[in-house]
This record gives C-alpha cells, structure tokens and sequence, in this order.
C-alpha cells in the first residue's frame, strides 16, 4: 500500500457578492434534541456572514411562525437547524410552498437521510459499504439482533444525530437499556454491527453543480468514545486534517463520500461519516448530515480550511448556492 500523503484538493477562489444574496434568515434553534447545538451553529454562522457584508438575522421557526420571513421579505434562508423539524425535509417542504431558497438539500433527500435505516437500504442497494444492521422496535428485538449480528453492536436512534441516544453495547445484558435510551427519542431503533478501527469523516460540496469531496478528517477520541460532551464541549479529542491516512485509503473514503451524497439525490453540501476497519482497512459509510455542525468543534468548516477556505468563505458559498427543488440552480450563484 501506498504511503504518500493524498494532496489535498484546494478549493477555487469565489467571489460572492454580499448586496445580491439579500436579506438572509439564519435558521436556527427549533425544538429537537439538538436545540442546543443548532443555536451554537447559528451564532457562528450569523457572525461570519455579518463580518463579510451580508444583511442577515437570526430566525428561530420554534419562536416564530415561518410565514413571518416572507413578511419581514427575506430572500433566502441558511439552515443552522440540527435533527427533526430542521434537516428532515419538513422544514424544506415549508420553505419550498413560501419560494424561499435555502441552504442544503431538498425535500426528498433531506428526508431519506435523516431516516439511518433508508440511508443504509439505499446505500447497500447501490453496493455502498455500510455496516450490518436491524431495525427493531423492541427490547426482545434488540437482544436477538445482538445474537444474530454475532458481535459488539451500536444502538441508536433511527432519526437523531449527534449521538443522541447511543450505546455501544458488547454484552447481551447491555441490550435492553441501550434499546430504551435510544426508543425515548425515536419509537424506531437501529442494532448496526460495531466497526472496530479508526472514525473518520468526509464533507463533500458541489462546485458547478458536482459533488467535490474535501479532505478526510480522521477522529481520535478519548477512549475511542466520540460521543456528545467529546463531540462539541471537551477539548481532548484530537482532529487529523489533512488525515495523514495513505494515499488509496483516503481517495476510497473520499469515493464513498461522493456515492454516498448522489445516492441520495443530497445537494449543495452534506457530511459522510466512515469507519475504517481495523483488520481490513475496508472503509464503510455509517450515516450522512446533510446540515452538518457549524459550531467551534465542528468538522466541515476544519476540512474546508485545509482546502483553502475560512469560516466565513465556507458560509458565503453555501448561501450563494441555496436553492428550492423546482429551481435548483440560483442565479446570482458564483461560476467557477
């Protein structure tokens, strides 16, 4: 195998000018499990476009009914919203029926990816490389998935997101309490084979209407535990970016990535999380975020750095590109 460091796709230098966008709603907060997280990423985002010119303001859609954006006459919207209500294509469809562009995929693919069970169904029909898994909705359930997987597996909720809900579970007593912390936030639960080996994550973007994987992030959390607290509020996880993995191991993680996005039919932006198995080196794809983090520990913005790009040139492009199902392509969009 090949040694050599990958090179690091750079990113094109674009000009987007801040007076077109318009009035810009950075929608953040909502009422899911990840309320918490979305207000940090809102913050972020709202500071980075207010520090390069653009007319934005916050706009929590748990505060406020969506009909007041087309009132105050916002032009398009950035989704800082994180979990249910925010990425699952029910806030899309409002803001398709109120013409308003927005940030990241659409409807149907918003929808498809929050649900881990479709993800992974579509994934192995098109020969993506995901994890074994079940779907139970029990705790009986749980404990036979644990025996016929015949190994240490992952609970979690079908359709949450920052490890909300998750146990790692190695003995089959563990089954019953893992099944319940994870049903307290989605009646559907996924039993998916643990992958022994290193975590990694891959952002991909669309330039010019393709997907384009960014450098491979490669997680080192403490005690291999990239949970809640380690993910946005402890400093001991160490992030590799470039991933310093070898050449063929990156550029496979980065193909999956790509699949993985046009799979599910995402646009504009999303996040591909992989595991890489220890004993085979063979990369499989766990899940994707289609409104990735945008806080301090958040993993885009760190893999659009080492591509070329700051914060705020991440956010620019990314609210250049917003769009609705039936228009996809904006026209003050930047050409490369």
């Amino acid at each position: 195998m090949t040694t050599s460091k990958p090179l690091t796709p750079q990113l094109p230098l674009v000009m987007v000018d801040a007076m077109a966008l318009g009035k810009v709603a950075v929608l953040f907060g909502g009422t899911s499990a990840e309320r918490d997280i979305s207000i940090m990423s809102g913050q972020g985002v709202l500071a980075a476009l207010q520090s390069v010119g653009v007319d934005a303001y916050l706009f929590d859609p748990s505060e406020h009914p969506l009909e007041q954006l087309q009132v105050a006459k916002f032009t398009r919207c950035f989704i800082a919203l994180h979990g249910r209500g925010g990425e699952d294509g029910r806030l899309q469809a409002q803001l398709e029926q109120l013409g308003l562009p927005y940030t990241g995929s659409g409807v149907k693919a918003s929808s498809q990816a929050m649900d881990k069970n479709i993800t992974k169904l579509l994934w192995k029909d098109l020969g993506i490389p995901t994890p074994n898994w079940q779907l139970v909705n029990n705790a009986t359930a749980c404990v036979q998935a644990f025996d016929q997987l015949g190994t240490a597996m992952i609970v979690k909720p079908s359709r949450e997101g920052s490890s909300i809900g998750l146990t790692k579970v190695t003995q089959r007593e563990q089954c019953e309490a893992a099944y319940w912390a994870a049903a307290k936030h989605d009646p559907d639960v996924l039993c998916e084979a643990f992958v022994a080996g290193e975590e990694t994550t891959c952002p991909v973007i669309e330039l010019n209407g393709k997907p384009m994987a960014l450098p491979v992030i490669r997680i080192a959390a403490p005690e291999g535990n990239y949970d809640y607290q380690n993910k946005y509020f402890k400093n001991d996880t160490v992030y590799q970016c470039p991933s310093e993995l070898p050449v063929e191991e990156e550029t496979a993680i980065q193909s999956i990535a790509v699949s993985a996005f046009k799979a599910l039919g995402c646009r504009g932006w999303a996040r591909v999380d992989v595991m890489i198995d220890q004993s085979t080196r063979q990369p499989y794809a766990l899940e994707i975020n289609t409104a990735p983090g945008m806080t301090s520990h958040s993993l885009v913005p760190m893999s659009a750095k080492a591509a070329g790009w700051s914060y705020a040139q991440l956010c620019m492009y990314l609210l250049s590109i917003a769009g609705l199902d039936s228009n996809t392509k904006d026209t003050n969009a930047p050409v490369i």
